[in-house]
Protein backbone atom coordinates (compact mmCIF):
# COMPACT_ATOMS: atom_id res chain seq x y z
CA UNK A 1 0.00 0.00 0.00
CA UNK A 2 3.07 2.36 0.56
CA UNK A 3 4.03 1.41 -3.02
CA UNK A 4 0.69 2.47 -4.66
CA UNK A 5 0.46 5.48 -2.58
CA UNK A 6 3.75 6.34 -3.65
CA UNK A 7 3.18 5.78 -7.21
CA UNK A 8 0.02 7.86 -7.34
CA UNK A 9 1.72 10.67 -5.60
CA UNK A 10 4.09 10.50 -8.41
CA UNK A 11 1.92 10.61 -10.85
CA UNK A 12 -0.21 13.57 -9.16
CA UNK A 13 3.33 15.38 -9.15
CA UNK A 14 3.67 14.43 -13.08
CA UNK A 15 0.53 15.58 -13.83
CA UNK A 16 0.68 18.78 -12.53
CA UNK A 17 4.09 19.87 -13.80
CA UNK A 18 2.65 19.02 -17.13
CA UNK A 19 -0.12 21.50 -16.57
CA UNK A 20 2.42 24.23 -15.31
CA UNK A 21 4.65 23.21 -18.55
CA UNK A 22 1.57 23.59 -20.31
CA UNK A 23 0.65 27.11 -19.84
CA UNK A 24 4.16 28.08 -19.49
CA UNK A 25 3.84 27.43 -23.29
CA UNK A 26 0.92 29.16 -23.76
CA UNK A 27 -0.24 31.04 -20.64
CA UNK A 28 -3.42 32.18 -22.69
CA UNK A 29 -4.70 28.90 -23.61
CA UNK A 30 -8.31 28.60 -22.44
CA UNK A 31 -8.96 26.20 -19.62
CA UNK A 32 -9.10 22.27 -20.04
CA UNK A 33 -12.74 21.69 -20.61
CA UNK A 34 -14.74 19.53 -17.58
CA UNK A 35 -16.29 16.13 -17.92
CA UNK A 36 -19.44 17.25 -17.11
CA UNK A 37 -21.14 14.23 -18.60
CA UNK A 38 -23.38 11.85 -16.21
CA UNK A 39 -20.85 9.30 -14.05
CA UNK A 40 -22.02 6.17 -16.08
CA UNK A 41 -22.45 6.20 -19.70
CA UNK A 42 -24.10 2.71 -21.43
CA UNK A 43 -26.52 2.34 -23.89
CA UNK A 44 -28.02 -0.74 -22.92
CA UNK A 45 -31.42 0.27 -24.60
CA UNK A 46 -31.06 3.43 -26.90
CA UNK A 47 -33.61 6.05 -25.50
CA UNK A 48 -37.09 6.91 -26.68
CA UNK A 49 -37.36 7.85 -30.00
CA UNK A 50 -33.94 6.00 -31.87
CA UNK A 51 -33.60 2.81 -33.24
CA UNK A 52 -33.21 0.23 -30.87
CA UNK A 53 -30.55 -1.62 -32.71
CA UNK A 54 -27.55 0.37 -31.57
CA UNK A 55 -25.16 -0.15 -34.75
CA UNK A 56 -21.63 -1.79 -33.02
CA UNK A 57 -19.15 -2.99 -35.71
CA UNK A 58 -18.07 -6.66 -35.03
CA UNK A 59 -14.01 -5.65 -34.64
CA UNK A 60 -14.74 -3.36 -31.67
CA UNK A 61 -17.79 -4.91 -29.77
CA UNK A 62 -18.55 -2.26 -26.65
CA UNK A 63 -17.57 -2.82 -23.37
CA UNK A 64 -17.05 -0.55 -20.21
CA UNK A 65 -13.58 -0.79 -20.26
CA UNK A 66 -13.27 0.87 -23.68
CA UNK A 67 -15.25 3.13 -22.83
CA UNK A 68 -13.96 4.37 -19.60
CA UNK A 69 -10.57 4.74 -21.61
CA UNK A 70 -11.95 6.49 -24.88
CA UNK A 71 -13.82 9.09 -22.33
CA UNK A 72 -10.97 9.57 -20.62
CA UNK A 73 -8.36 10.23 -23.82
CA UNK A 74 -11.67 12.36 -24.71
CA UNK A 75 -11.26 15.01 -22.07
CA UNK A 76 -7.16 14.70 -22.09
CA UNK A 77 -4.91 17.20 -23.61
CA UNK A 78 -2.32 14.33 -23.67
CA UNK A 79 -3.74 13.81 -27.84
CA UNK A 80 -2.54 17.56 -28.72
CA UNK A 81 0.73 18.64 -29.65
CA UNK A 82 1.20 21.32 -26.58
CA UNK A 83 -1.12 19.89 -24.58
CA UNK A 84 -3.49 22.74 -24.26
CA UNK A 85 -6.61 21.30 -25.84
CA UNK A 86 -8.23 18.29 -25.81
CA UNK A 87 -11.25 16.21 -28.15
CA UNK A 88 -13.35 17.83 -25.62
CA UNK A 89 -12.06 21.31 -26.14
CA UNK A 90 -14.52 21.58 -29.11
CA UNK A 91 -17.53 19.32 -27.86
CA UNK A 92 -18.33 20.52 -24.93
CA UNK A 93 -21.19 18.61 -22.94
CA UNK A 94 -22.71 21.69 -22.23
CA UNK A 95 -23.14 23.15 -25.62
CA UNK A 96 -24.48 19.75 -26.43
CA UNK A 97 -21.20 18.54 -27.78
CA UNK A 98 -20.51 21.51 -29.70
CA UNK A 99 -18.03 24.84 -28.71
CA UNK A 100 -20.66 27.51 -29.39
CA UNK A 101 -18.32 29.13 -31.53
CA UNK A 102 -18.84 29.72 -35.40
CA UNK A 103 -16.04 27.16 -36.17
CA UNK A 104 -14.09 25.18 -34.34
CA UNK A 105 -11.22 26.57 -32.89
CA UNK A 106 -8.13 24.24 -32.01
CA UNK A 107 -3.84 24.17 -30.79
CA UNK A 108 -2.66 27.67 -30.98
CA UNK A 109 -6.20 29.69 -31.02
CA UNK A 110 -5.83 28.71 -34.40
CA UNK A 111 -9.74 28.94 -36.25
CA UNK A 112 -10.90 26.01 -38.12
CA UNK A 113 -12.64 25.90 -41.41
CA UNK A 114 -15.82 24.69 -40.31
CA UNK A 115 -18.41 24.61 -37.50
CA UNK A 116 -17.83 21.95 -34.88
CA UNK A 117 -20.67 19.03 -35.38
CA UNK A 118 -22.30 17.70 -32.37
CA UNK A 119 -21.33 14.38 -31.50
CA UNK A 120 -24.88 13.08 -29.82
CA UNK A 121 -26.41 9.75 -31.63
CA UNK A 122 -23.43 9.50 -33.99
CA UNK A 123 -23.00 6.13 -33.75
CA UNK A 124 -26.32 6.05 -36.39
CA UNK A 125 -23.89 7.87 -38.34
CA UNK A 126 -23.31 6.32 -41.78
CA UNK A 127 -20.13 9.05 -42.83
CA UNK A 128 -18.48 11.29 -40.42
CA UNK A 129 -17.28 15.32 -40.37
CA UNK A 130 -19.20 18.05 -42.58
CA UNK A 131 -17.65 16.24 -46.13
CA UNK A 132 -18.25 12.65 -45.46
CA UNK A 133 -14.73 11.91 -45.48
CA UNK A 134 -14.42 9.12 -42.87
CA UNK A 135 -16.85 6.28 -43.23
CA UNK A 136 -16.95 4.80 -39.39
CA UNK A 137 -15.89 6.47 -36.10
CA UNK A 138 -12.80 4.61 -35.82
CA UNK A 139 -11.28 6.15 -38.55
CA UNK A 140 -12.73 9.73 -37.62
CA UNK A 141 -11.17 9.61 -34.03
CA UNK A 142 -7.97 10.02 -35.25
CA UNK A 143 -8.07 12.62 -38.11
CA UNK A 144 -8.34 15.63 -35.41
CA UNK A 145 -5.64 14.66 -33.54
CA UNK A 146 -2.88 15.10 -36.56
CA UNK A 147 -5.11 18.31 -38.17
CA UNK A 148 -2.67 21.31 -37.95
CA UNK A 149 -5.29 23.51 -36.83
CA UNK A 150 -7.16 21.23 -34.31
CA UNK A 151 -4.61 19.00 -32.00
CA UNK A 152 -1.85 19.38 -34.22
CA UNK A 153 0.17 16.68 -32.99
CA UNK A 154 1.47 13.11 -34.96
CA UNK A 155 -0.49 9.51 -34.12
CA UNK A 156 2.73 7.67 -33.42
CA UNK A 157 3.75 10.96 -30.95
CA UNK A 158 0.40 10.39 -29.37
CA UNK A 159 1.24 6.24 -28.84
CA UNK A 160 4.34 7.07 -27.45
CA UNK A 161 3.20 9.05 -24.72
CA UNK A 162 0.52 6.74 -23.89
CA UNK A 163 3.02 3.96 -23.29
CA UNK A 164 5.58 5.85 -21.32
CA UNK A 165 2.32 6.76 -18.91
CA UNK A 166 1.73 3.29 -16.68
CA UNK A 167 -1.89 4.64 -16.14
CA UNK A 168 -2.76 4.56 -19.66
CA UNK A 169 -0.67 1.33 -20.16
CA UNK A 170 -3.03 0.23 -17.87
CA UNK A 171 -5.87 0.95 -19.12
CA UNK A 172 -5.28 -0.01 -22.51
CA UNK A 173 -3.77 -3.84 -21.14
CA UNK A 174 -7.32 -3.82 -19.31
CA UNK A 175 -9.45 -2.86 -22.56
CA UNK A 176 -7.42 -4.74 -25.09
CA UNK A 177 -5.20 -7.57 -25.54
CA UNK A 178 -2.38 -6.13 -27.05
CA UNK A 179 -2.28 -2.68 -24.97
CA UNK A 180 -1.57 0.85 -26.96
CA UNK A 181 -1.76 0.93 -30.63
CA UNK A 182 -2.97 3.32 -32.81
CA UNK A 183 -5.77 1.15 -33.67
CA UNK A 184 -6.67 0.58 -29.86
CA UNK A 185 -6.65 4.34 -29.74
CA UNK A 186 -9.43 4.76 -32.13
CA UNK A 187 -11.50 2.29 -31.07
CA UNK A 188 -11.22 3.33 -27.28
CA UNK A 189 -12.18 7.20 -28.21
CA UNK A 190 -15.11 5.33 -31.08
CA UNK A 191 -16.19 3.60 -28.38
CA UNK A 192 -17.14 6.14 -26.04
CA UNK A 193 -18.62 8.90 -28.93
CA UNK A 194 -20.61 5.36 -29.45
CA UNK A 195 -22.83 5.58 -26.03
CA UNK A 196 -23.00 9.39 -26.32
CA UNK A 197 -27.02 9.30 -27.46
CA UNK A 198 -29.59 11.13 -26.68
CA UNK A 199 -33.58 10.73 -27.13
CA UNK A 200 -36.74 10.49 -25.40
CA UNK A 201 -37.83 14.29 -26.21
CA UNK A 202 -41.31 15.70 -25.54
CA UNK A 203 -41.73 15.26 -29.59
CA UNK A 204 -41.00 11.58 -28.54
CA UNK A 205 -43.47 11.42 -26.02
CA UNK A 206 -46.10 13.23 -27.58
CA UNK A 207 -45.92 10.79 -30.89
CA UNK A 208 -46.39 8.04 -28.61
CA UNK A 209 -49.52 9.27 -27.51
CA UNK A 210 -48.63 12.00 -24.72
CA UNK A 211 -50.70 14.77 -26.44
CA UNK A 212 -50.14 16.93 -23.25
CA UNK A 213 -46.41 16.91 -24.02
CA UNK A 214 -46.10 19.47 -26.60
CA UNK A 215 -47.70 23.03 -26.21
CA UNK A 216 -49.57 24.43 -29.25
CA UNK A 217 -46.64 26.64 -30.85
CA UNK A 218 -45.02 23.40 -30.60
CA UNK A 219 -47.47 20.96 -32.02
CA UNK A 220 -48.07 24.02 -35.12
CA UNK A 221 -44.44 24.01 -35.56
CA UNK A 222 -44.70 19.82 -35.52
CA UNK A 223 -47.35 20.32 -38.11
CA UNK A 224 -45.56 22.78 -40.68
CA UNK A 225 -42.40 20.56 -39.96
CA UNK A 226 -44.25 17.49 -41.32
CA UNK A 227 -46.43 19.15 -44.00
CA UNK A 228 -45.46 22.31 -46.24
CA UNK A 229 -42.12 22.99 -44.48
CA UNK A 230 -41.24 19.03 -45.85
CA UNK A 231 -38.22 19.65 -43.16
CA UNK A 232 -38.62 15.53 -43.11
CA UNK A 233 -37.21 14.95 -46.70
CA UNK A 234 -33.83 15.57 -45.42
CA UNK A 235 -34.16 15.57 -41.23
CA UNK A 236 -35.76 11.91 -41.76
CA UNK A 237 -36.13 8.59 -38.95
CA UNK A 238 -35.22 8.78 -35.58
CA UNK A 239 -32.12 10.71 -35.66
CA UNK A 240 -34.03 13.07 -37.77
CA UNK A 241 -31.11 12.93 -40.24
CA UNK A 242 -31.10 11.40 -43.75
CA UNK A 243 -27.32 10.98 -43.67
CA UNK A 244 -27.29 12.23 -46.86
CA UNK A 245 -25.55 15.91 -48.60
CA UNK A 246 -27.35 18.62 -50.12
CA UNK A 247 -26.78 21.63 -51.41
CA UNK A 248 -28.66 24.58 -49.53
CA UNK A 249 -26.32 27.33 -50.32
CA UNK A 250 -25.35 28.86 -46.67
CA UNK A 251 -22.70 30.14 -47.32
CA UNK A 252 -22.71 30.32 -51.45
CA UNK A 253 -20.85 33.45 -52.83
CA UNK A 254 -18.39 34.32 -49.26
CA UNK A 255 -14.83 33.84 -49.99
CA UNK A 256 -12.82 31.29 -49.43
CA UNK A 257 -15.82 29.21 -50.65
CA UNK A 258 -16.13 25.72 -49.16
CA UNK A 259 -16.73 23.27 -51.61
CA UNK A 260 -17.79 20.41 -48.62
CA UNK A 261 -18.40 16.93 -50.63
CA UNK A 262 -16.45 17.96 -53.43
CA UNK A 263 -13.09 17.85 -52.22
CA UNK A 264 -14.01 14.08 -51.11
CA UNK A 265 -15.58 12.79 -54.51
CA UNK A 266 -14.45 15.56 -57.11
CA UNK A 267 -17.63 15.11 -58.87
CA UNK A 268 -18.93 18.47 -60.15
CA UNK A 269 -22.89 17.87 -58.72
CA UNK A 270 -20.81 17.49 -54.87
CA UNK A 271 -20.11 21.26 -55.15
CA UNK A 272 -21.73 23.18 -52.04
CA UNK A 273 -22.69 19.58 -50.25
CA UNK A 274 -22.78 19.12 -46.78
CA UNK A 275 -23.63 16.60 -44.96
CA UNK A 276 -27.45 17.07 -42.94
CA UNK A 277 -27.16 17.53 -38.99
CA UNK A 278 -29.41 15.59 -36.31
CA UNK A 279 -31.78 17.85 -34.79
CA UNK A 280 -31.83 15.94 -31.69
CA UNK A 281 -30.52 18.58 -28.78
CA UNK A 282 -30.16 21.48 -31.48
CA UNK A 283 -31.47 23.75 -29.06
CA UNK A 284 -28.09 23.61 -27.47
CA UNK A 285 -25.96 23.58 -30.50
CA UNK A 286 -26.05 26.97 -31.35
CA UNK A 287 -24.44 28.97 -33.75
CA UNK A 288 -25.93 26.72 -36.77
CA UNK A 289 -24.66 25.44 -40.49
CA UNK A 290 -21.22 23.99 -41.49
CA UNK A 291 -19.86 27.54 -41.35
CA UNK A 292 -21.59 28.60 -38.33
CA UNK A 293 -23.22 31.94 -39.65
CA UNK A 294 -26.98 31.52 -38.39
CA UNK A 295 -27.47 32.60 -34.80
CA UNK A 296 -30.33 30.98 -33.71
CA UNK A 297 -33.08 28.48 -34.72
CA UNK A 298 -35.05 31.56 -36.00
CA UNK A 299 -32.34 32.40 -37.96
CA UNK A 300 -32.24 28.96 -39.40
CA UNK A 301 -35.58 28.52 -40.29
CA UNK A 302 -36.01 32.28 -41.50
CA UNK A 303 -32.72 31.28 -43.96
CA UNK A 304 -35.03 28.30 -45.62
CA UNK A 305 -38.64 30.16 -45.65
CA UNK A 306 -36.55 32.16 -48.33
CA UNK A 307 -35.84 28.74 -50.47
CA UNK A 308 -31.85 28.92 -48.95
CA UNK A 309 -29.08 30.51 -50.78
CA UNK A 310 -29.24 30.74 -54.86
CA UNK A 311 -26.47 29.03 -56.48
CA UNK A 312 -26.13 26.72 -59.48
CA UNK A 313 -25.41 23.71 -57.15
CA UNK A 314 -28.93 24.49 -55.36
CA UNK A 315 -30.47 21.07 -53.96
CA UNK A 316 -33.68 20.45 -55.85
CA UNK A 317 -35.56 19.95 -52.45
CA UNK A 318 -34.64 23.36 -51.48
CA UNK A 319 -37.43 26.08 -52.20
CA UNK A 320 -39.12 29.23 -50.75
CA UNK A 321 -41.44 28.37 -48.12
CA UNK A 322 -42.81 32.10 -47.19
CA UNK A 323 -43.40 31.64 -43.50
CA UNK A 324 -45.27 33.73 -41.88
CA UNK A 325 -43.25 35.54 -38.22
CA UNK A 326 -45.60 32.87 -36.35
CA UNK A 327 -44.94 30.40 -38.48
CA UNK A 328 -40.70 30.49 -37.99
CA UNK A 329 -41.58 30.97 -34.00
CA UNK A 330 -43.38 27.62 -34.35
CA UNK A 331 -40.98 25.62 -35.99
CA UNK A 332 -38.41 26.79 -33.78
CA UNK A 333 -40.56 26.36 -30.66
CA UNK A 334 -41.00 22.52 -31.84
CA UNK A 335 -36.88 21.92 -33.00
CA UNK A 336 -36.08 23.51 -28.94
CA UNK A 337 -38.78 20.55 -27.84
CA UNK A 338 -36.46 18.11 -29.46
CA UNK A 339 -34.07 18.47 -26.54
CA UNK A 340 -34.18 15.36 -24.30
CA UNK A 341 -36.64 15.38 -22.03
CA UNK A 342 -33.97 15.70 -18.74
CA UNK A 343 -32.21 18.28 -20.36
CA UNK A 344 -35.24 20.66 -21.02
CA UNK A 345 -35.35 24.11 -18.30
CA UNK A 346 -31.79 23.57 -17.67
Amino acid sequence: MVGAKRVILLGLGIALAADVSLRAVDPTAPPLPKDTLPAKLTVETPPLGLDPRLPIPADNPLTDAKVELGRKLFFDPILSADRTVACASCHLPEHGLTDSKPVAVGIRAQQGRRNAPSLFNRAYGTSFFWDGREASLEAQALRPIEDPLELGTKVDEVIARLKADAGYRARFEAAFPDGVTAQNLARAIASFERVLVIGNSRVDRFRIGEVGGLNEAERQGLWLFESRGKCWRCHAGGNLTDEQFHNTGVSWGKQPLDLGRFEVTKRDEDRGRFKTPSLRGVARTAPYMHDGSLATLEDVVEFYSRGGGANPRLDPLIAALEFSKEDVKNLAAFLRALSPIESQGK
